[in-house]
């Protein structure tokens, strides 16, 4: 029997353990759902320093940054679609796993023995990887992950690069833990795992050595986001790489490896990241004929087409030559520093949102929601030099003021209301005058 130590707020050597996932079960063993810490949320100080790690590793070792603002942008962009749902609805995973808990559970393991700690630890570990070699050989649950896989970069920043509806799938391959796993168990491993998994998206540490048979580490992973015929469905690992020495799915380190999707969606989008593999899956989906093709089309592999095997043909996957140049903007850097300011200022009201989510009115949530959706889409138009990115950055910035003047938004810091009145009016008029400019000429150009 132990008891639980662990504070509201995690110290500073907790967080760095977290994220190794190398806290104890005395810890983080909780008696009720409500007791358990928001470890992500936590995690936010943790995840902005090592990528401030990672960057200055990176220059003094390479001699370059890890990764591009514009790809970085983006998925971070997708980090934060991916928890917006949450502002409405508990967790998917948590509330299926509640409901099997309550309704079907076989016995109860005691919520404060290590040993069910540690097996909570095997058990999430064995569903994460089926879930995640599911993601990757149902084409349906393919079109949720491949949004992680869309970056051709890799860096810490790609570990935020979510899906905003994969966990709609995800559950299902945790449900049969609840039959004996207390909640509060499996929502501490849940997170834990997740947490495990941001450090291991790195190119700057090479190789563990030892740890290397056992742990997911940099250098499995960086295979698992090969776009090289060697690396293609392998490493799914979420803590553990024993799964796939055991499941035949493992794959070392061998050769310089190309990141991002074997067929690159050039896009820096937020929507279109997310979304675009169901576009394509419906369109597919009415042009294949047979009934029993069509279901093919949805829940065979991404390769697969009538005639192929069900993962499809690897010889198909193009080659990859060592001559790919990933897809960037060439925007100037004024224009980047803005988006980069607007960036962070929507990050600013995104984490007051959330800090402040049980005090907000569900239309509050709604309206709010919208405007960070509408503050990344601008972002990204902007990072494609789209020619309607004047036009809809000058309706961003007018929703913005009309949110702040109905008291929709509020100044996440309370000394800059005037400040940030100015300097949205600002925004709308040099915008609007862009977009003005841009109708009347009727040939609309790149910013």
């Amino acid at each position: 029997m132990v008891t639980p130590e662990a504070p509201n707020d995690v110290s500073f050597s907790q967080g760095i353990r977290m994220m190794f996932y190398i806290m104890k079960p005395n810890e983080t063993s909780f008696p009720s759902l409500e007791e358990v810490p928001d470890y992500v949320k936590q995690a936010t100080p943790f995840f902005i320093s090592l990528m401030l790690l990672e960057l200055a590793l990176s220059w003094i070792l390479k001699g370059k940054l890890a990764g591009r603002v514009d790809d970085a942008l983006t998925s971070i962009s997708a980090g934060v679609l991916s928890r917006l749902p949450t502002l409405f609805f508990r967790s998917m995973e948590l509330s299926t796993y509640i409901y099997v808990w309550e309704n079907y559970r076989l016995f109860n393991l005691p919520w404060d023995s290590p040993w069910t700690w540690y097996l909570t630890f095997l058990g999430v570990d064995l569903g994460y990887y089926w879930f995640h070699r599911m993601a990757h050989e149902v084409n349906i649950m393919w079109a949720a992950h491949q949004t992680h896989h869309s970056s051709e970069d890799y860096n810490l920043s790609t570990a935020l690069r979510q899906s905003a509806f994969q966990v709609y799938m995800s559950w299902i391959f945790y449900c049969p833990l609840a039959l004996i796993i207390p909640p509060p168990v499996y929502a501490v491993h849940l997170q834990f795992n997740l947490l495990y998994q941001f450090w291991i998206h790195t190119e700057v540490i090479e190789n563990l050595g030892p740890l290397e048979l056992i742990l997911n580490t940099p250098s499995h992973h960086r295979v698992h986001h090969g776009r090289n015929r060697s690396c293609i469905d392998k490493n799914f690992a979420g803590t553990l790489i024993i799964w796939d020495r055991i499941f035949g799915t493992f794959e070392a380190e061998k050769e310089k490896v190309s990141y991002g999707l074997t067929h690159p969606i050039n896009t820096f989008e937020p929507l279109k990241v997310q979304f675009h593999h169901l576009h394509y899956i419906w369109t597919t989906f009415w042009i294949t004929p047979g009934f029993w093709n069509k279901l093919s089309v949805i829940f065979k592999g991404p390769g697969w087409s009538p005639g192929k095997p069900r993962l499809g043909l690897l010889e198909e996957i193009p080659e990859v030559t060592g001559k790919e140049v990933p897809y960037a903007t060439h925007v100037s850097g004024s224009l980047q520093l803005y988006a980069l300011v607007q960036f962070a200022l929507m990050l600013g009201f995104y984490e007051d949102t959330f800090a402040d989510k049980g005090a907000l009115s569900q239309a509050t949530l709604l309206l709010r929601s919208g405007y960070i959706i509408l503050t990344l889409t601008s972002i990204g138009f902007f990072m494609e030099q789209r020619p309607q990115a004047a036009i809809l950055e000058t309706f961003r910035c007018s929703v913005f003021l009309m949110l702040y003047w109905l008291n929709y938004l509020k100044p996440f810091i309370p000394s800059w209301t005037h400040t940030f009145e100015i300097l949205y009016s600002i925004c709308t008029i040099y915008w609007g005058i862009r977009s003005m400019k841009q109708l009347a000429s009727g040939h609309p150009k790149q910013l």
